[in-house]
């Protein structure tokens, strides 16, 4: 009697800690999201320049929203999703699909697992308390009851296939759109691909090379071997740290000529310039006489453009790279020779990348070898490897550490166990904080060895970040640290007694849902009301300049907004979207909190994108959208072998527990099967142009303008003659395709047409269903003249000019190579009366290279730096002396 006693107190103790834990840290992350959430909402109207920077922006500006307390909720959610495309990009318009489609998943597998297995759990027969009543582990194992479980999870599971199969097919066409647009297209990035490993016989023979790739559709409208010059690379660098210097030298001397000025004037007395600054020639102290530091840096500044400027004119002499751009002249031959076997030689070009944008290319990279590239990726993995196996000592370590059990044994922790609260709290919050945290670290390391192995691209080294990040974190966040207690216990019992490996795999398993429930709660509320609030981006703005930012220009690069982490961001959603779908008929609840987290990421990422992050350098057309799906793939596989594992603890040689184990496996095959039909069918034509597409471009450019149709409704026969899926006007068949872009991959595409027959309000006034052929033959057409000018305009292939030819070859140089032999100087001179002949000083020491630029800044009245978001510094720019002496010329100074 005694040991049954005991037995109940410990199951009463443990159902009251997995209730005060889950309770405490409910409680916990909303109180402090809400605060949060809060805390933003009456910052946001005040601090625009950190919550919404591209209300000003020059290009793609949002539309500014009114200053009530909530009022960006509405706003944001009214956003229509073309206008996400036109303003944020189709990478940006992808990820928040990728989170609608991840919320809508979550939420209608909690809905209807409310509605099957949760009622059956709650009514099981094994008599837990507490949360292990929700889960799978409260149904008696031969129950038959278990068939409600396996039927919920092979619906939920078919038709999350057949949603991501709806998906790519609508990204596949969303991406042929993007990649055809004028936006897109009409760059010269377009058609530009970056060859590395070329062989040193092509490299000195450009001629060859160009004959190479002239093979190609429209032939090759221009070669750039990469060349460099660590000695102009060099001065480069030293010119643009003095010229950081001498901004800082007068910016600090123009605030003691002001504040000296102002005492004059307060004063009655005459006004005395402020001694300048002086330094000695000499490398040692007390050696060599004195200069005055502006005229010495400003002499050593135009020592250093004189120099490039002579570089420059000997470019012929720079050593020539084994790496090169080739530019097309129709986009389509880029994008055959990024998937063309170039050479028969091995590791001779093997890397041909297509849409090449210089500013994503990593330059010192190309210098590595293919073997060397080759030997640094395996040792790059090798360190990957290692790292994941120490990272998960060093969380299990650190884990132990934090856990309440553990600290209870010291003195000063005694409190814990007499505050129910308190201890809640601490189980909850501190395990799954100190997890974050370390997980925080790993990006930043996997990020570095991709860099070290010579990845040619940072948009590459992001994309690849995406799968190797995702499983660090699957294995040491879900598969180890989240689930280690019951690992352990498993692993512990079964040493004990191996025969019971499947007894304790179906008890065990349903109790890990509390660490993966606490996890996700703290990432649902604090997570996302730390993402929203940006505290780091506001002490940045609104503090460091204080202390860091002196002059005109580090102020206005602490303006800059915010970018989008890709590369570490998303793996986290992803993994977020496993620990859920995994999970949902072992303990629905976990589930529940899934959709909650991604309703609360969804709102606040359409913000942050619309008014906050600057995605402008992140143009892959959405390539990192297919590896999301990947890594959803991986989520439903993972689950599929939970309900194997489970069904098989549960088989005890009836055909109705065999059965269950067979339809289980069934899942799993249908799976594999319709994975496999999704890298037959859609892969292939995610990442490159296809012929067919290009074909009809070039036949009739208006159709790279037009929104595409998702269902190729042109052509299928069927939709044809149903006299359904056409509109009188083009603006209505506009909407009607972006309607089948956005719910199509959900609902079939016939109930949306039915629907649409039955509101044909939605669409427009005066909406009447005809014929598809009917409504090409009324839709107006470009004549023959704008076709001509539109094709030529996307697709020319007539030899450029030299100049043309030279600035391109300029464009796609290596950084040293665009230097510029001019200097721009931004600083707050603009008073003539105190300025006007220390302008003119400077200008005169830089010997016809320098530039100072007194607009867009000044002193303000309390002596602090200013500079204005909305001057325009690169109109005001020169880039060679003639810009430079026509500058000087158009500004009046008084000396």
């Amino acid at each position: 009697m005694a040991s049954t006693s005991f037995m109940d107190s410990d199951s009463e103790n443990t159902k009251t800690n997995s209730v005060h834990v889950f309770l405490s840290s409910l409680v916990f992350n909303v109180a402090v999201a809400a605060v949060i959430m809060l805390l933003f909402c009456i910052l946001r109207p005040r601090f625009k320049r950190v919550y919404a920077p591209r209300t000003y922006a020059r290009t793609r500006r949002s539309t500014p929203i009114s200053n009530g307390l909530f009022s960006w909720i509405p706003a944001v959610l009214r956003v229509p999703d073309e206008q996400i495309i036109h303003r944020c990009g189709l990478d940006t318009y992808m990820f928040l699909r990728g989170m609608r489609l991840m919320l809508i998943i979550s939420s209608v597998v909690s809905l209807l697992s409310a509605a099957t297995i949760l009622p059956i759990n709650i009514l099981g027969t094994k008599g837990l308390t507490g949360l292990d009543s929700l889960s799978i582990g409260n149904v008696d194992s031969k129950s038959s009851r278990l068939w409600v479980h396996v039927g919920f999870f092979a619906l939920a599971v078919v038709w999350t296939m057949w949603c991501i199969v709806g998906e790519l097919r609508i990204y596949t066409h969303l991406r042929m759109w993007w990649l055809t647009h004028p936006d897109h297209a009409g760059s010269a990035s377009a058609s530009t691909v970056l060859v590395t490993d070329v062989p040193q016989s092509l490299v000195n023979d450009e001629p060859r090379l160009m004959q190479t790739f002239d093979m190609l559709p429209g032939g090759v409208r221009q070669v750039f071997v990469n060349r460099s010059s660590k000695e102009l690379a060099k001065t480069v660098k030293k010119r643009d740290q003095l010229a950081h210097k001498l901004e800082k030298l007068l910016t600090k001397y123009a605030i003691q000529s002001i504040k000296q000025y102002d005492r004059a004037q307060s004063t009655g007395t005459m006004y005395v310039q402020p001694k300048r600054p002086v330094m000695r020639r000499g490398s040692f102290p007390y050696v060599g006489g004195k200069v005055e530091m502006f005229e010495y840096l400003a002499a050593e500044i135009a020592m250093c453009n004189h120099f490039i400027a002579q570089s420059l004119k000997q470019m012929d002499g720079f050593k020539r790279e084994s790496s090169a751009l080739v530019m097309f002249n129709k986009q389509v031959a880029a994008h055959v020779a990024a998937q063309a076997v170039v050479d028969y030689s091995p590791f001779s070009m093997g890397c041909v990348t297509a849409d090449v944008d210089p500013e994503d290319v990593i330059w010192g990279n190309l210098r590595v070898g293919p073997w060397s590239r080759r030997l640094r990726g395996y040792l790059s993995f090798i360190v990957t490897v290692a790292l994941t196996v120490l990272w998960t000592a060093i969380t299990a370590f650190v884990g132990s550490l934090v856990q309440v059990q553990n600290l209870t044994k010291l003195e000063a922790f005694h409190w814990l166990t007499k505050n129910k609260l308190a201890l809640g709290i601490f189980s909850g919050i501190v395990p799954s904080l100190v997890l974050a945290v370390l997980m925080a670290i790993s990006p930043h390391i996997l990020r570095l060895l991709l860099r070290l192995e010579g990845t040619p691209r940072r948009s590459l080294i992001n994309l690849r970040l995406l799968h190797r990040l995702y499983f660090f974190q699957v294995w040491n966040v879900y598969l180890v640290n989240i689930s280690s207690s019951s690992v352990q216990v498993i692993v512990a019992n079964v040493v004990a007694s191996p025969t019971s490996v499947l007894t304790r795999i179906q008890e065990d398993v349903p109790k890990s849902a509390m660490n993966i429930l606490t996890y996700v709660l703290l990432l649902s509320f604090v997570g996302a009301a730390k993402e929203i609030l940006q505290g780091v981006r506001l002490a940045v703005r609104y503090f460091v300049p204080m202390v860091m930012a002196k002059t005109p220009r580090s102020i206005a690069r602490a303006e800059r907004p915010a970018e989008f982490d890709w590369g570490a961001i998303i793996p986290t959603h992803t993994l977020v979207f496993l620990m859920g779908f995994s999970y949902m008929f072992i303990a629905p609840i976990v589930n529940w909190f899934v959709a909650v987290y991604f309703a609360m990421f969804y709102l606040i990422y359409r913000y942050q994108f619309l008014y906050v992050y600057n995605d402008s350098r992140w143009a892959t057309g959405g390539l990192s959208y297919p590896k999301t799906i990947k890594q959803m793939l991986v989520g439903i596989y993972i689950s599929e072998i939970y309900l194997i594992l489970m069904m098989a603890t549960r088989v005890y040689g009836t055909a109705d527990s065999i059965m269950r184990l067979v339809v289980a496996v069934g899942i799993l095959l249908f799976t594999i099967a319709a994975h496999l039909y999704i890298n037959d069918v859609y892969m292939p034509a995610i990442n490159h142009l296809p012929l067919k597409k290009a074909a009809d471009i070039e036949r009739n450019p208006l159709l790279a303008s037009e929104f595409p149709d998702v269902l190729d409704t042109e052509d299928s026969v069927g939709f044809n003659d149903t006299k359904d899926m056409a509109t009188l006007t083009i603006e209505q068949r506009k909407k009607r395709n972006w309607i089948y872009a956005m719910y199509s991959s959900l609902v079939p595409a016939s109930a949306i047409a039915l629907a649409l027959r039955m509101f044909p309000s939605v669409l427009g006034k005066q909406t009447y269903f005809i014929d598809e052929v009917e409504a090409q033959a009324l839709a107006p057409e470009l004549t023959r003249a704008q076709s001509d000018k539109n094709r030529l305009s996307m697709f020319d292939s007539r030899p450029a000019a030299d100049e043309d030819n030279r600035q391109l070859a300029r464009m796609f140089s290596s950084p040293e190579l665009r230097a510029r032999p001019v200097c721009n100087l931004w600083v707050p001179l603009g008073n003539e009366k105190i300025f006007g002949r220390l302008l003119w000083e400077v200008e005169h020491y830089g010997q016809g290279t320098i530039l100072v630029i007194t607009q867009g800044t000044e002193i303000t009245d309390r002596l602090r730096v200013s500079a204005d978001m909305d001057f325009d510094l690169r109109g005001a720019e020169v880039t060679n002396k003639e810009e430079l002496l026509n500058a000087q010329r158009q500004r009046t100074v008084c000396i």
